[in-house]
């Protein structure tokens, strides 16, 4: 893949106009600045719904890995995957665990030059809209004129104006309210939203400890694929890194599926979720990790396409300008 050759000066700007549009601030230098050709230290940046990445956090899987290539790791949390990217693009990130197929579409904007490591196989029901159980709303076009809870950029965003389109309405018909998943669950609560747009495992948590109803899920409008990836300076300084994770993950995605319990109970002190919570939204998670390849990334194009109509994305971008990292080379 070829990219277009920018000057870090013009990436921050860009990055800037694309947070204006998003109505937020980067937040540069937060962490060290690596400046080796074969930096010793990885910074790997993650979320809470970043599972496969939690499970080898809490087991010390790729610290162990990694050893042998003289690298270590420094973990990073982030609320959603947005601000994750943004740090990724400022150099201030070497590695993103996974975050939904909207959100890379937003860093392209801004000119980060990414290459994507890996992709979760589509998990379309592990997103959703959620109404309390005593709203009077019944169907999405129900939702015209209402006021809906949802993180900015998240794939929850997209779902929301995917679903909004197939009821015939647009994005404009709604009064959105961009909020983090807890600050979210707390209005939803209250009654200070009408609606909320939300990913598991706090999807499931709501599910289970309040009482919602759900008005859709990604089924047939949004197939919700996850992504890691690096920057393109990193893959290329450290390839060895990126097979070792690469590696790691798609072994952590079989054993998840393959052992739901242990997996909810190694999670649970962690997310500080009940394993049931976290049993159940495993089981909407594909957990298949497999290599990105161009045929997969149409849905990224129609995701950017969707954004930009809608006025939400500062520019047009080809979701395949970007780098793709080939596990077995």
């Amino acid at each position: 893949m070829t990219h277009t050759t920018i000057s870090r000066r013009q990436a921050i700007a860009t990055l800037a106009a694309a947070a204006g549009v998003l109505g937020l601030t980067g937040t540069p230098g937060a962490f060290a600045q690596g400046t080796a050709a074969r930096p010793a230290t990885v910074r790997l940046g993650y979320q809470k719904s970043s599972t496969l990445i939690a499970v080898l956090k809490a087991q010390g899987v790729l610290e162990k890995q990694l050893a042998p290539l003289n690298a270590t790791l420094s973990w990073h949390e982030f609320t959603s995957g947005l601000p994750l990217l943004e740090a990724l693009n400022l150099d201030n990130l070497d590695i993103s665990a996974d975050v939904a197929d909207t959100v890379p579409v937003f860093a392209q904007a801004a000119g980060a030059e990414l290459t994507f490591i890996a992709q979760e196989a589509p998990s379309p029901a592990a997103q959703a809209i959620l109404v309390r159980e005593d709203s009077p709303l019944r169907t999405v076009a129900d939702l015209k004129g209402k006021k809906v809870g949802f993180a900015k950029a998240a794939g929850a965003h997209y779902l929301l104006i995917a679903a909004l389109d197939k009821a015939g309405l647009s994005f404009k018909d709604i009064e959105p309210a961009y909020l983090t998943p807890a600050d979210g669950r707390a209005a939803f609560e209250k009654g200070a939203i009408d609606a909320w747009v939300v990913w598991d495992p706090f999807l499931a948590a709501a599910q289970r400890q309040s009482k919602v109803r759900v008005l859709a899920d990604g089924a047939g409008i949004a197939s919700y694929q996850r992504y890691y990836l690096a920057s393109t300076k990193f893959a290329k300084a450290r390839p060895d890194v990126l097979r070792v994770v690469y590696a790691e993950l798609e072994k952590t995605g079989r054993w998840v599926k393959q052992n739901p319990r242990e997996a909810a109970a190694l999670l649970s002190p962690v997310w500080g979720l009940d394993a049931a919570t976290i049993e159940q939204a495993n089981g909407r998670r594909s957990y298949a990790v497999r290599p990105v390849v161009p045929e997969v990334l149409g849905e990224q194009q129609r995701i950017a396409d969707a954004f930009l109509a809608e006025k939400l994305l500062p520019k047009k971008i080809n979701a395949l300008d970007v780098a793709l990292f080939k596990p077995g080379a």
